[in-house]
């Protein structure tokens, strides 16, 4: 009967076991009495890792690499008997510590946030303390820990434990999944690493290398690295710098034989670096991923302003071809093909060229920012927006008042600054109808400014409606993303209303009183500027 052929599932327990045993192997420095109790144990996090993935189905594989371990890496000192019994009770710890956290990290989010991070150290802290306690009850009850040294095997058997997990499991965690894999080298495969590396070996050696024995009165340094890989690249960043600096540092302690400093202390100082890498690292990825999501809003946001703009720019070309065409239908039924109809046709494609200019207009700035500046009469803009609103209005039983606008034009884009009005106007309409009937009012006005706010020559134009207003600390808070008065709004029409008019390099801001008064200001088109303005963009266009 042929045997089926071995596939990686078959190598997987396998080559756990092979890689735990070199682990334990390569770190298996400064033991205490020839016993597995040594400053640093990065075997279980191993495990652990693994033991999230396919839960007690490792149990076996990993009490045989612990076995293993006492056998070939330090002679099985302990005889076969207590050696078995002792692996058995780590793989059953171990395996405890596993399950826990399986149920507290279900969905494998372990490193997601800091909250992940704090019940993580927790669950590692609390686990080891009950392995190392019975671990090393079994090993005294051996004879294998001298008289009055229980209490010193069990603080160094368990900082090595806990402080091998800590540093370890991040980096083994990452390294254990094709997509955090894959994550972790796009963070990292940048010449910047190369930087903080450099840096960590000569910190390392400042601190290490230059002496035989120290007290390491410089191990805050080691701290600059660290903070330098997670604010740059997140906890990626910090889990592969943390990682390596344990590894050096146990390196260089063996080879200069340092014998003057508590190993225990030590790593307790190295488990404070590890921690504060990672907090540093989990709070730059959070802020990452709130700007990525702000930012997938902030479009989505821009994407609802552009439908809503395109709605009102188009519906007057919109509406003036589909007249145009009515009209050349009549005229084709009546036989007549002379001036009328090639007029009419003349105005569709002129239509068809006003609607389709207004797309691409509003589809440039929202896509980059790009402006159309030109000489804007103030007074037609607010009427043509004023007209718009007018069924609105009726229906709310809302006055509109226009005031005096003056005459001067503005610098700007047209169809961009009638987006911010239109904004503006339905935020007055809205908060007018908190009042009762006959105190419903919306206000438009405008008058023009030698300085202050707006710059030197510019048109103050002001919104008020006689809602309830806004009070100093939300008007100062109102132009930031999702803070809104409105029950059902996002809170991004005033953010991207803000971003038009700075663009223009005008201003937008609410003031704080007992109605709602928003006001913009917009620099003047002084002689020629437009005209001037519109030839270098058409200059600029040609040279892309």
């Amino acid at each position: 009967m042929a045997l089926p052929p071995l596939t990686t599932r078959h190598w997987r327990f396998p080559a756990f076991i092979a890689l735990y045993l070199l682990l334990d192997w390569s770190t298996y420095l400064d033991p205490l009495y020839g016993l597995n109790i040594t400053p640093w144990n990065p075997d279980p996090a191993l495990g652990l890792v693994l033991w999230l993935r396919y839960g007690w189905r490792l149990a076996p594989a990993w009490f045989i690499a612990l076995a293993a371990g006492e056998v070939l890496v330090r002679g099985m000192p302990a005889g076969p008997a207590l050696t078995v019994l002792m692996s058995l009770w780590l793989m059953f710890g171990y395996g405890m510590i596993g399950e826990a956290l399986r149920r507290r990290f279900a969905d494998g989010a372990i490193f997601d946030d800091r909250r992940g991070l704090f019940d993580w150290v927790a669950i590692l802290a609390a686990g080891t303390a009950l392995n190392d306690l019975v671990y090393i009850a079994l090993l005294s009850l051996g004879g294998l820990i001298p008289a009055g040294q229980w209490g010193a095997a069990v603080l160094r058997f368990g900082i090595g434990d806990l402080v091998g997990a800590l540093v370890s499991m991040p980096l083994i965690w990452m390294l254990a999944c094709p997509a955090r894999r894959r994550q972790l080298r796009a963070a990292v495969w940048r010449l910047e690493t190369l930087g903080y590396l450099a840096l960590a070996a000569g910190v390392l050696y400042l601190v290490f290398g230059s002496i035989a024995t120290s007290e390491f009165k410089e191990f805050y340094f080691l701290f600059l690295p660290v903070i330098w890989a997670a604010s740059r690249q997140g906890l990626r960043g910090a889990a592969l710098m943390v990682c390596l600096l344990q590894a050096g540092i146990g390196a260089l302690v063996k080879w200069n034989h340092a014998v003057d400093i508590a190993v225990h202390e030590l790593q307790m100082l190295d488990a404070a670096l590890a921690l504060v890498g990672f907090s540093i690292g989990i709070v730059v990825d959070e802020l990452r991923q709130v700007s990525t999501e702000l930012k997938r809003s902030l479009r989505l946001a821009a994407a609802g302003e552009m439908a809503a703009a395109l709605a009102h720019e188009l519906n007057q070309p919109l509406t003036a071809l589909g007249a145009y065409g009515k009209a050349c239908e009549l005229l084709l039924e009546r036989g007549d093909s002379g001036p009328l109809l090639k007029d009419a046709v003349r105005h569709m494609i002129a239509e068809s060229g006003r609607a389709a200019e207004v797309v691409r207009r509003l589809r440039d700035f929202f896509r980059s920012g790009a402006l159309r500046l030109e000489a804007v009469a103030p007074a037609p803009l607010v009427r043509e927006v004023a007209r718009q609103f007018a069924a609105a209005l009726r229906e709310h039983g809302v006055e509109l008042v226009i005031g005096e606008i003056p005459a001067p034009a503005v610098l700007a884009d047209r169809v961009q600054l009638a987006l911010v009005l239109r904004n503006l106007v339905a935020n007055a309409l809205e908060a007018a109808q908190e009042r009762p009937p006959g105190a419903r009012r919306v206000t438009l006005s405008a008058r023009l400014l030698g300085g202050g706010r707006g710059g030197d020559g510019c048109l103050q134009l002001t919104v008020e409606d006689s809602g309830h207003g806004v009070t100093e600390a939300l008007a100062a808070g109102l132009f930031e993303p999702f803070v809104s008065t409105k029950a059902s709004g996002l809170g991004l029409g005033l953010v991207l209303s803000r971003a038009i008019m700075e663009a223009h390099g005008g201003s937008l801001w609410a003031e704080a009183g007992g109605h709602g008064v928003f006001r913009l200001a917009l620099p003047l088109a002084r002689a020629g500027q437009a005209e001037q303005e519109q030839e270098q963009e058409r200059g600029g266009d040609g040279h892309k």
